[in-house]
């Protein structure tokens, strides 16, 4: 299961362990040969990592593998593995090391196709998307301890953003002469030109109805739909995780106990950073425990984070553009959002903050803090409570916000992306009126706080008064008599 210069390179450093400890073993090391031991590599069972092969029965196997076992790490090297559906299993771990691409496969190539979407009775309270989840490149259902880890990429080049890149322009075509889906309930959904045709893909990660989750240092390019979507997920960690795509980045559904941390997410199209709390399940679950710290969101061009270019050139067919990829509570709202804090985090070229809640969700214990944004081309700030109440009439009713503290909130340049105009560059905006101002009225306080300070400490000490002393006399000495 291991290659002999791995193991070599173990045995080494466990020998090193020992002897500086000593010749005691140390605990560490153990875990660390315990862990390589049990690492399957993808190799071992048929991939071929050239990006041509079809890697995703050999992956399957591997994970099969490791599951039989109790356990244990399936290992991507360096190398490109063509992929349909990867199905994960309970502690497992995925990882794929530096230099390793998991490309998502194009159903058009003729030899694969995703896992078909599972039946949701529950489907006429939400999109096509939120109501599937077995469609993806990467999925996992009603399992625990699992991880997706390591520096390498997931590729989503074969997955769709949407049900009409599913079909021809002819059947699409077809659709949109056939009117109003009759199947459709009374929010529209379902209906087939929502649908993704059977045998797509449009998620790079799913998962299900799953705890103790980590998704790690992993990169995601062109997502699909969601780059990673997780719906009744429990201890769910993602950290230090990049992400450049096409429509969602990261949507949390019916979560508790969730951290996102590090995370660097660009989603020029739909939201970078998104909890909900849908009725895909077939019942309203809070959305609850969730801290999202120390990360960036943004809008630029899709691939352009990765690339390093952070390019602003999209334009819609009417010339303008407005980027999304802000950090969003809802719009899906049905079980409420509670105890959740947003910190320490970035907006650049994106939408601004949005709470809302709109399908009975109670939201509350919010607390955003210490956020920047710049560039931002809707309101910085949005709330919403509303009555569209996509849900079964019998449990749906006006919602609820409290408890939100808003605070320590840096805004730049909304007004003139709002208005479709180009960004204010710094020395426009330190010779603007916008400048002078306002940034001045908080220097000028320090400067009359602190000045009012100086002149009174000299006042004082030449009255001679006793709450002063000379500079250079001892701390005990004063001039209080009596």
């Amino acid at each position: 299961m291991i290659r002999p210069f791995m193991l070599s390179l173990l045995i080494l450093a466990l020998a090193t362990s020992a002897f500086t400890s000593g010749h005691t073993v140390h605990p560490t090391a153990t875990i660390v040969v315990a862990q390589k031991a049990r690492a399957y590599d993808v190799r071992k069972y048929g991939a071929k990592g050239d990006g041509k092969a079809l890697d995703s029965p050999a992956i399957n196997k591997a994970i099969d593998a490791a599951a039989a076992a109790g356990g244990g790490t399936v290992l991507l090297l360096a190398g490109t593995y063509r992929s349909f559906s990867i199905r994960l299993k309970s502690n497992v771990a995925l990882y794929l090391d530096q230099g390793a691409t998991i490309l998502a496969a194009d159903p058009k190539d003729g030899d694969g196709k995703y896992d078909v979407p599972e039946p949701n009775q529950w489907d006429q309270y939400q999109d096509f998307g939120h109501s599937h989840w077995r469609n993806s490149l990467i999925w996992g259902e009603n399992l625990e301890n699992i991880s997706i880890l390591g520096p390498g990429r997931i590729w989503g080049k074969g997955l769709v953003r949407s049900g009409s890149q599913s079909r021809t322009k002819e059947q699409n075509d077809a659709l949109e002469k056939q009117g109003p889906d009759p199947k459709a309930g009374p929010f529209g959904y379902p209906n087939a030109r929502d649908a993704v045709e059977p045998g797509w893909g449009n998620k790079a990660i799913s998962l299900k109805l799953s705890r103790n989750v980590i998704i790690r240092d992993i990169s995601i390019l062109h997502g699909g739909h969601f780059a990673i979507l997780a719906t009744g997920v429990d201890n769910l960690t993602i950290d230090n995780v990049k992400i450049d795509t096409n429509r969602d980045g990261i949507d949390v559904d019916a979560c508790k106990n969730v951290r996102i941390s590090n995370c660097t997410v660009n989603s020029p199209f739909d939201d970078a950073i998104c909890p909900k709390s849908s009725y895909a399940l077939g019942y309203a679950r809070v959305t609850e425990n969730v801290t999202i710290t120390n990360c960036q969101v943004s809008g630029y061009d899709e691939g352009t984070l990765f690339d390093g270019t952070y390019k602003r050139d999209f334009r819609n067919a009417n010339g303008t553009f407005s980027p999304t990829g802000r950090i969003k509570f809802g719009t899906e709202s049905n079980g409420g959002f509670k105890n959740i804090t947003v910190s320490n985090c970035v907006f650049d070229y994106s939408r601004g903050l949005a709470l809302e809640a709109v399908d009975g969700a109670l939201l509350e214990d919010v607390t955003i803090s210490n956020i920047t944004m710049r560039d931002i081309s809707n309101s910085p700030i949005f709330l919403r409570l509303g009555a569209r109440n996509r849900g079964p009439k019998e449990t749906t009713k006006t919602g609820a916000m409290r408890r939100v503290i808003i605070g320590n909130v840096v805004v730049h340049n909304a007004d003139q992306l709002a208005a479709h105009e180009d960004p204010v560059s710094w020395p426009q905006y330190l010779g603007s009126a916008d400048f002078w101002n306002r940034t001045l009225q908080n220097w000028q306080s320090e400067f009359l706080a602190i000045g009012s300070m100086v002149v009174l400490s000299i006042y004082l000490r030449q009255r001679g008064s006793p709450e002063s002393k000379p500079v250079g006399a001892p701390h005990v000495t004063t001039d209080e008599t009596g």
